[in-house]
């Protein structure tokens, strides 16, 4: 037996043989453990590390897996994995093999669904509860959410849906005003109205009065529920509208999701409920380690830092990323037309339009968690004269396609989708990966695609993009750029022109995007055995450049490489060109194949992938000497 509590859990149910003041040890034993392991894999070390006192409860009064415990996004789950059998794993998390950085039943029973998107997580539960329901089962179903997941819009589709089952669910509002970025919204106001009014403290004292008068039995809540239900409104201010009351939730005023007891006191009644209920749970994001409390944005997605000081483990390189290059170039058009207007949902300084917001706050907006939203304003500012650009990653503009096709490609809207995290973006795994950009960009009519192969490129992209009339996507990669110089001035590149970065004639790479290094350095490997490879950076995927897939038939083989899925993706568009063109050499078709990629380094994912340069190289040396074997 160790010296900690941590070290005696075998599993969550452990949890209920505790005291309170045993669960207050834990609680800082697993923020130690959290931090010392995230120190060095990086993580999403805030949001976790605030969540904490709301896990322990929850596993202190349900028996899990039987009873259902639902994470939104999963993000702030460590202290959940920690408890559920995978601390002598938990320092592999987010690493190539290792825990994944969000929930995943393929890694635990206890994991209910594989997380990774906001608002998901109500309808998870509902649906948990109806099955349940049909079955005649007895399980509890609790579903963790935070405030920005809850002012998504299908987090409101669900509740709405909840308020008209009336099926007993326990849902946490884990508010710590935060999203990645501050939280926006009219929501948000309303909740921050509640946390910061005098009748707070009056509300939580009744509530947890009336929650002990209720006591524990399974048909005491019910009559209290009633009366609760008709007297909660006296609690808050007249002024705030009880939302979830009227759509008949039972909901608490905010108590301190921080203090065990009161959470279990609160929960041990709820989970005995007849129906639905929201608890009120005020956080910190970041609390009990400093540095994240300090600045809970940076530590929402840390890499490896100094446990000490919390700064960053690894010096900086000194090139800049993808993402500021494309931030200070938005500046840049924003200064030359103020019809620019930048777009964002929840991830000012992950698209990185934090510096847009500073010098044009009138023609910056952050409609929070709501993509399909940001979309189809897009489409309205468009209307209105405005050159709107969606700064959004690939993973989550995937949540709002219809509103691509319907609101903006089908009326040919002047809106820019500058596509941040396109490829594969590492720890954050399958879940975070823009692999499907390059398929439902493309697909589109009236759709132009852009994939940029350095920084240079993506300046002159977002500046052609801007010029064009009707939608055009932008897609660019998630780290550092290459090093190369910036253009003193943008240019407009022509549309549908590629532009050869190599020459030869047996082989002719036709890549896209961060793919162009990788033929580059695939050509050079294989030059040095006597195969002599064109390159050519496609720019466009679409439209393609014909004339150059045509020139392309007289080589020996074609070579198509993208980061993006096969199915449906670029590189088929080019094999259906080659066919127009009446001469159809042999071709490779190389990108991500039919299935989920896991989580790691990029440059591991990559080689896992037969996507490198060493074994691209290799892959299509053979393919050229069978070829050639068979005459």
């Amino acid at each position: 037996m160790g010296d900690r509590i941590l070290d005696c859990i075998t599993a969550p149910s452990d949890l209920g043989l505790l005291t309170n003041e045993e669960l207050g040890i834990l609680a800082t034993e697993v923020r130690e453990q959290i931090v010392r392991d995230t120190s060095r894999t990086g993580g999403h070390v805030a949001s976790s590390l605030g969540a904490v006192e709301i896990i322990l409860a929850v596993h202190s009064l349900i028996k899990s897996p039987h009873d259902r415990f639902v994470f939104d996004v999963g993000h702030q789950a460590y202290a959940h994995k920690l408890l559920t059998g995978r601390m002598s794993r938990f320092h592999t998390l987010r690493t190539f093999q290792g825990l994944s950085g969000f929930t995943n039943p393929f890694e635990s029973e206890h994991d209910v669904h594989a997380s990774g998107h906001a608002s998901d997580s109500l309808s998870i539960a509902l649906g948990l509860a109806k099955a349940r329901a049909i079955r005649g089962g007895d399980e509890k179903i609790v579903a963790l959410i935070g405030d920005a997941g809850l002012s998504g819009g299908m987090a409101f589709e669900a509740i709405n849906t909840i308020g008209q089952m009336q099926l007993p669910i326990v849902m946490i509002l884990n508010d710590n005003e935060m999203s990645i970025s501050r939280n926006v919204g009219a929501l948000v106001k309303h909740l921050g109205a509640l946390r910061s009014s005098e009748a707070y403290r009056e509300a939580r004292d009744a509530t947890q009065e009336r929650f002990e008068q209720a006591g524990r039995m399974p048909r005491a809540l019910v009559g209290f529920g009633r009366s609760m239900k008709d007297s909660l409104k006296q609690f808050v201010l007249p002024q705030e509208t009880m939302l979830y009351e009227q759509l008949g939730i039972l909901c608490t005023p905010p108590i301190d999701g921080h203090d065990i007891a009161q959470l279990k006191d609160i929960l041990a009644t709820a989970l005995e409920a007849d129906g639905p209920v929201l608890i009120h749970a005020v956080t910190r994001k970041g609390a009990g380690y400093a540095p994240a409390e300090a600045d809970p944005v940076r530590f929402h997605g840390a890499p490896a830092f100094d446990v000490a000081t919390g700064k960053d483990a690894k010096p900086s390189s000194g090139v800049p990323s993808y993402t500021s290059v494309f931030g200070n170039a938005l500046v840049a058009e924003g200064e030359a037309d103020d019809r620019v207007v930048a777009i964002t949902a929840a991830m000012r300084g992950g698209t990185g339009v934090e510096g847009f917001f500073r010098a044009f706050p009138d023609r910056a907006i952050d409609v929070g968690i709501a993509e399909e939203n940001a979309v189809g304003m897009a489409a309205g500012l468009s209307k209105g004269g405005m050159k709107p650009v969606v700064a959004i990653y690939s993973t989550f503009l995937q949540r709002a396609i219809d509103q691509l096709i319907i609101d903006n490609a089908l009326i040919e809207t002047n809106v820019v989708f500058a596509i941040d995290r396109a490829g594969l973006v590492g720890a954050d795994g399958a879940t975070h990966h823009g692999v499907f950009d390059l398929v439902y960009t493309r697909m589109v009519p009236n759709m132009r695609v852009l994939a940029p192969s350095n920084e240079a490129e993506l300046v002159n992209a977002l500046h052609t993009a801007l010029q064009l009339g009707g939608p055009v996507a932008v897609r660019y990669p998630r780290g550092n750029a290459q090093g190369v110089e910036l253009p003193k001035q943008p240019a407009c590149l022509p549309l549908g022109r590629s532009v050869e970065r190599r020459a030869g004639d047996q082989v002719v790479f036709l890549a896209f995007g961060d793919m162009v290094k990788v033929a580059m350095d695939a050509a050079e490997l294989m030059a040095q055995q006597g195969i002599e490879a064109r390159v050519v950076d496609m720019r466009w995927a679409k439209p393609l450049d014909e004339d150059a897939i045509a020139r392309a038939a007289d080589a020996e083989l074609v070579v198509t490489l993208e980061d993006g899925a096969i199915a449906g993706g670029v590189g088929e568009g080019v094999v259906h060109a080659l066919t127009r063109t009446g001469k159809v050499p042999p071709v490779m078709v190389l990108g991500i194949e039919d299935a989920f990629v896991t989580h790691g380094a990029p440059a591991q994912l990559f080689e896992s992938l037969g996507l490198d340069a060493p074994q691209v190289a290799s892959r299509v040396q053979d393919r050229l000497q069978q070829l050639r074997d068979q005459g």
